[in-house]
């Protein structure tokens, strides 16, 4: 084996977060029914632009909405307090993640997730995936008072994990925050293609589907 650790990235990378955000959307239209005075279409196509891939945090999204259409019988508050709380109930994994951590856990590899985020929304989106009992180890970073690509952040999951920089692997979407940001601290990185970005992304590997993971562990 050649890797003793691998440690992922959440949104993007383990969850489809495209997939489970528009059942999100779907569900909180058809129970918000002031929403519905705009066609389904049309809100979730709007509502996906400002969203920006998750760069932009839902407050500033349910505001713009709720200005945009006309909408003053809701408030963003309420709104991003529902998503906060319903959005964990949509989560879907990407193809073979099962599989994937399976095939990891089976021959020893000790797994971590670092994840940028608020602490208990991030938490239970990875909770709902029903993967927890594969990881070794989680660090989110409300919680852990840093963020990717901080250095930090990876050399305190490697110390919990027990294992140096050069025994482990990294894998995330994002270019900066996970695949610069574990290279520096001499892990290998892994991107998850995400088509948001630019396909020059300077990784050990890349991989579209999460089984192609395997060839580079084993």
């Amino acid at each position: 084996m050649r890797f003793k650790a691998v440690l992922f990235d959440l949104d993007g990378t383990l969850p489809d977060r495209d997939a489970s955000l528009a059942l999100f959307i779907d569900d909180q239209y058809e129970r918000y029914p002031a929403f519905q005075k705009v066609q389904k279409d049309v809100f979730t196509k709007r509502f996906i632009e400002l969203d920006q891939h998750g760069y932009v945090w839902k407050d500033k999204v349910y505001e713009q909405l709720l200005a945009e259409f006309q909408i003053p019988d809701l408030r963003w508050e309420e709104l991003l307090e529902d998503y906060l709380q319903s959005f964990q109930n949509h989560c879907v994994g990407f193809p073979h993640l099962i599989q994937m951590l399976s095939s990891l856990k089976s021959c020893g590899t000790k797994i971590a997730l670092i994840s940028n985020g608020y602490g208990q929304f991030q938490y239970d989106n990875f909770k709902a995936l029903g993967i927890s009992p594969f990881f070794d180890e989680i660090l989110i970073s409300e919680w852990e008072g840093l963020r990717k690509p901080d250095s930090a952040i990876f050399e305190r999951a490697l110390y919990k994990l027990g294992v140096k920089a050069e025994d482990a692997l990294f894998v995330g979407d994002h270019p900066d925050s996970d695949i610069r940001g574990s290279r520096a601290v001499g892990m290998k990185a892994v991107w998850k293609y995400n088509s948001t970005f630019s396909p020059d992304v300077e990784a050990d590997g890349i991989i579209h589907e999460l089984d192609e993971l395997v060839k580079f562990i084993f």
